[in-house]
């Protein structure tokens, strides 16, 4: 069953995003060759508490971190731990925030120190696929009008749209009814209608599109071990242009 959000939800919504936000802000002050995966995990949970809220990843299906931190080849789902950060890494942060009963979910895949300028212009491409897909998530269009903006400007550029693994409904639930892949048809799918709330990802690798999951049940890798990246925003569809729920403004103020 699909649950589109009536404006007193959408707002408590905002108030989940707007921690959100400002967590991963805190996150990206500290992201700097030398610093472990553990610590960008430790300040996301004391943040996010600190502000009311709760990890949305902690404790969903077992997983025990409040962050996915996915480093270079791995795509998602990435377990923080004794990974030190170091120059020409990309990082993934990965960070859902409940509050007053809704969740909000986002991601930023982080540049550390000099990095390659074709992993740069992954980054750069990835996020703009991201706002692409966006633009279609209005009223009248369908999920698959939202994938194909994704999926068409990275495979051009010769990215390879990771299949396995999509966007999502999300609400009381960080995973609800319908699912946003990153590929798809233009008037394909489900039917947009107003209230529908959106998690858009795209996971787009610099190589090949097949991905690997490791023995942790959780961890997912490129199969050919080239960089991966991960943006997200949760948003709102609308008559005429979606509402974007999460900011990456925190994350780009710490990185000035």
């Amino acid at each position: 069953m699909i649950f589109y959000k009536t404006e007193e939800e959408i707002e408590l919504m905002r108030a989940s995003a707007k921690v959100l936000a400002q967590a991963h802000g805190e996150v990206a002050s500290l992201i700097r060759e030398g610093v472990t995966t553990r610590l960008l995990d430790k300040r996301a949970e004391e943040f996010i508490r600190d502000n009311g809220g709760q990890p949305s990843f902690k404790g969903y299906n077992g997983f025990e971190y409040s962050l996915c931190i996915s480093p270079n080849s791995v795509v998602v789902h990435g377990f923080p731990g004794d990974y030190t950060l170091k120059s020409g890494d990309i990082v993934s942060i990965d960070c859902g925030v409940l509050l007053n009963g809704y969740h909000a979910d986002s991601a930023y895949t982080h540049p550390v120190g000099e990095v390659a300028p074709e992993v740069l212009t992954l980054l750069e491409e990835t996020k703009k696929s991201l706002y692409l897909g966006i633009e279609q998530a209005i009223a009248g269009n369908r999920m698959g009008d939202v994938s194909y903006a994704i999926q068409n400007h990275v495979e051009k550029l010769g990215y390879g749209v990771v299949r396995e693994l999509v966007g999502h409904g999300i609400g009381k639930k960080l995973h609800e009814r319908p699912e946003v892949p990153n590929y798809g048809k233009r008037g394909a799918g489900v039917k947009l209608q107003t209230g529908l709330a959106l998690a858009i990802e795209p996971m787009v690798n610099l190589g090949t599109k097949s991905v690997i999951q490791e023995k942790d049940g959780w961890t997912i890798r490129t199969k050919d071990l080239k960089p991966s990246a991960h943006f997200e925003h949760t948003v709102i569809v609308r008559k005429d242009k979606a509402e974007i729920l999460t900011s990456f403004e925190y994350i780009e103020k710490a990185l000035q």
